[in-house]
């Protein structure tokens, strides 16, 4: 096909835009400006900010200021874009003008450009329907982007709740599962006092639990929106009652009911904060999960020369050169996409601080990597649950064995014998290679029917009263 173009105009001059585009002027500066690192924005960017356009039209045409010709064409033109058409027009890179200039007028041109389209005209005939006029009418990118921005970061947000809700629903059914299994706790690493495979199981559902009120008491925050704020918050180019029907135009379009305006529109346009506690949700939830992960990689280990606790699901061969070996592959996946939230989460705190009197000028770095922070979490979270989780299989046997043979089931006895005397029986079950059961025995410390009952295995893992069995000397 022979590239063909037309000329489009704007305040530094002219230039060539190809004829099959829908983007204009300003966007192909930006595609020379920025060819940075390959990176297009989420398509939950996309949609929400074809979702904000939407609305502005809605509300210009309800205040009067936008004619319902025009803004209707403008209204089925960003619908097609919440539908998935048209995304592989917006072109530039994450790493852009500041604000994400850009970005707003790769929109605003895209969508005007079609509306010309819908009304019957040609591409570039801007006297049709006007991407800054007529698309980005009563708006500013200051109060648009940052909008998009929450609008999208709840989208995804949404989804991995749903995605974390499963993960701890699994974590609790193993727990279950697993309630009759004695194994030995391990504190720095070393032998502890008995525990149910179960116990370990349900702490790591109720972690994700925890993680899933604190993300959402973050999202809440996002809710809170400075759209009308404008350029500098005093939503100078508005209608009175713009702000008013756009807030609710929005509501209707994205699902979302809570959303509402800011108390103070030129603080929800320069502060960064609610993005800032949603990535530090986010950073609190990798760190757990990576904790979780790293627990399955040692109870996993072996299977002949580690603890072999719990067998997890085999889903690929671990090695290129030895036969037979598997990998905890789904829990090293995690680690990786945790590390790289944490990252983010750097990323986003620095460029956060980085805004200056009324405007905070990075919006496009911080929305890049709390939008991938959640994407990767919740397909990690999806494949981790999936893939790992619900094929977890406890080793019985391996349990029992090491349960037994724990050092730790010396503090069992400490109410019957005393702290010093287990002492001694620990030391010397170490230098002899034997249980605490067998040296208690050996030396008659304890009675056989004392000895079992003192260290019956489910007794163990739970309190219980020990009055008038101390028979300490």
């Amino acid at each position: 096909m022979i590239e063909k173009f037309r000329k489009e105009k704007d305040s530094l001059g002219e230039k060539d835009v190809s004829m099959y585009a829908y983007y204009g002027i300003q966007t192909a500066r930006a595609m020379e400006n920025f060819p940075i690192s390959g990176i297009l924005p989420k398509k939950q960017f996309i949609t929400a900010t074809a979702m904000v356009k939407r609305a502005a039209a809605i509300a210009n045409m309800a205040t009067g200021s936008l004619k319902r010709r025009i803004g209707s064409a403008i209204v089925r033109a960003a619908d097609e874009i919440i539908q998935g058409r048209l995304h592989g027009e917006f072109v530039v890179d994450v790493y852009q003008a500041g604000a994400g200039t850009s970005h707003n007028m790769n929109a605003n041109e895209v969508i005007a450009n079609r509306a010309i389209e819908i009304l019957d005209g040609k591409k570039g005939d801007y006297k049709v329907v006007h991407p800054n006029d007529h698309v980005n009418m009563s708006q500013s990118t200051n109060d648009t982007v940052p909008t998009s921005m929450r609008i999208a970061a709840l989208f995804l947000t949404s989804r991995l709740l749903i995605e974390l809700k499963s993960m701890e629903k699994a974590l609790a059914a193993k727990a279950k599962e697993f309630d009759s299994v004695i194994k030995s706790a391990r504190t720095h690493l070393q032998d502890a006092v008995p525990i149910r495979l179960g116990q370990e199981f349900k702490a790591y559902a109720e972690t994700i639990s925890k993680a899933i009120k604190r993300i959402e008491n973050a999202a809440d925050g996002l809710k809170e929106l400075g759209l009308g704020a404008t350029a500098a918050g005093t939503g100078i180019n508005t209608h009175p009652a713009y702000r008013k029907y756009v807030i609710k135009a929005l509501k209707d379009i994205t699902g979302i009911k809570d959303l509402r305006p800011a108390d103070d529109m030129l603080e929800a346009i320069n502060s960064m904060a609610d993005f800032v506690n949603m990535s530090a949700a986010l950073r609190g939830l990798a760190i757990e999960l990576i904790r979780i992960a790293n627990d399955l990689r040692l109870l996993s280990s072996g299977p002949r020369t580690g603890f072999a606790e719990i067998i997890l699901p085999p889903v690929q061969p671990g090695s290129s050169i030895m036969p037979g070996k598997v990998n905890p592959v789904m829990a090293e996946m995690l680690n990786m996409v945790c590390f790289q939230v944490i990252g983010n989460d750097l990323t986003i705190a620095m460029a956060s601080q980085a805004g200056q009197l009324e405007l905070n000028v990075m919006m496009p770095v911080i929305n890049y990597n709390l939008l991938q922070s959640l994407e990767i979490l919740k397909n990690a979270v999806k494949a981790f649950t999936e893939r790992c989780v619900k094929g977890i299989k406890p080793d019985r046997i391996r349990c029992k064995e090491m349960a037994e043979k724990s050092v730790g089931l010396a503090t069992v006895l400490n109410p019957f014998i005393g702290y010093e005397k287990a002492a001694a029986v620990v030391k010397e079950a170490v230098a002899r290679g034997k249980t605490i059961r067998e040296i208690v025995l050996e030396k008659g410390i304890l009675s056989k029917k004392e000895i079992d009952k003192i260290l019956d295995p489910m007794a163990m893992t739970r309190p219980r009263n020990i009055r008038g069995k101390n028979k300490v000397s």
